[in-house]
């Protein structure tokens, strides 16, 4: 009887083990959003779970505008994440106060030489990494075909002043009353939009010393453009209240001749299941200006990293590689475009966006970094502020950016 008591404790004990191996469970946090969809990040998951059966994993979606917040606010709570999503522009922030771990030394010999040398800005702060970049982004040009071609035009614009000038003549020719479509709604979006014509003409964010550079040269001359294309009819007047979304909803209803937005948009702007202008979409890398710049092109990218406050920090890394990894990003590659070089040469993910692949290939090397200051979200939101006073002109572009910058402490 003792024996049989002695093999059944023991018994027991294998099977505590075996079901507390297993009832590792993660919270992951995400946007519900662009690029990869709720729906893409759901499958992923589950064929990690399928793969990995002792780890389950809680996803939570929120939309970008919440997302910085609800990783900071999470930190204290007791019940934060493990995996979150988070943009270029915060990684300072989140090393400085200590909300993501370090993994520099996680980082493999592999991930090192295969993942794109641009990617890896996504997730570093003063040399070290804090995440693994996930989705490598930039906005581009997108444009209809069939507006062009009525309007005599065989090529998309190289300069935003030949985009100008295309845009003028489809207003004028009644092709569509107005021809450009951008999110420049006060929120991070046209903070992007502007980069990328700050980047374009040349200007900063910041100088050397982390001082505002934008009220001049460059940043004024991109605002400057932005007022101008509101006031003589060329631009979508909506576009100050619009978001990426609303971006692309106008364009492929066929209400606008070009659009500027993220990789995400070729393949659903050209879906006849839900695009009025499937077949007719076209894309290349966003403008230069003249004398100045060839392309442009801003860093939208995101990363994955652990936060401090995970519980399971190894069990959060492998599920952040699993997302990250080649096979997982080729398989999702029309939805965003992979962090690895060698994924652009394979024929499965080129396949069907051959356009998308050749702006990426010129886009992606470009990519102007919004600033990597601890102090980003009080910059961004001045910056917004001034953007949209200038857009609904109750402030010329110079005031408006001069009380910005004036206003800004590093």
């Amino acid at each position: 009887m003792k024996r049989l008591l002695a093999w059944a404790m023991m018994l027991t004990g294998v099977m505590a083990t075996q079901v507390s191996a297993a009832d590792v469970k993660l919270k992951a946090l995400f946007i519900a959003q662009a690029a990869y969809n709720e729906q893409s990040v759901r499958e992923m998951t589950d064929e990690f779970q399928k793969q990995n059966p002792s780890i389950s994993v809680d996803l939570e979606f929120v939309p970008y505008e919440g997302l910085h917040d609800k990783i900071v606010l999470a930190q204290g709570s007791g019940d934060g994440y493990d995996a979150v999503l988070f943009d270029v522009i915060w990684p300072a922030e989140f090393a400085v106060n200590d909300i993501l771990v370090d993994v520099t030394d996680r980082i493999t010999p592999e991930m090192n030489a295969g993942v794109l040398p641009g990617a890896w800005t996504t997730v570093e702060y003063k040399g070290q990494r804090y995440g693994m970049p996930w989705v490598l982004d930039t906005k581009y040009l997108f444009y209809n075909k069939e507006m062009l071609a009525k309007a005599g035009f065989d090529t998309p614009p190289k300069t935003w002043a030949e985009l100008m000038n295309q845009a003028k003549a489809i207003k004028e020719k009644g092709i569509v009353q107005h021809p450009i479509v951008w999110s420049w709604a006060q929120a991070e979006a046209v903070i992007c939009d502007y980069g990328t014509l700050l980047s374009a003409f040349g200007g900063k964010f910041l100088d050397e010393k982390g001082a505002p550079a934008f009220q001049s040269d460059g940043g004024l001359k991109a605002l400057d453009y932005m007022a101008a294309s509101i006031k003589d009819g060329a631009t979508n007047p909506n576009s100050r209240e619009y978001l990426e979304e609303d971006v692309r909803r106008v364009f492929q209803d066929g209400e606008a001749a070009f659009a500027l937005n993220w990789t995400y948009m070729f393949n659903l702007a050209n879906d006849p299941k839900q695009s009025k202008v499937a077949g007719k979409v076209g894309v290349v890398a966003a403008p230069g200006v003249e004398g100045i710049s060839t392309a442009s092109a801003v860093n939208g990218s995101m990363g994955l990293g652990i936060t401090k406050s995970s519980q399971h920090p190894e069990e959060t890394w492998k599920y952040i590689t699993f997302l990250t990894s080649q096979p997982i990003q080729n398989k999702f590659a029309k939805l965003s475009l992979p962090i690895w070089a060698s994924s652009y040469d394979d024929p499965a993910v080129v396949e069907g966006q051959q356009e998308m692949v050749a702006a990426a290939k010129i886009g992606l090397p470009l990519m102007y970094p919004r600033p990597a200051a601890v102090k980003y979200q009080e910059l961004s939101l001045l910056l917004q502020v001034a953007i949209q006073r200038a857009l609904f002109d109750q402030a010329s572009p110079d005031e408006a950016l001069i009380e910005a910058a004036s206003s800004y402490q590093p």
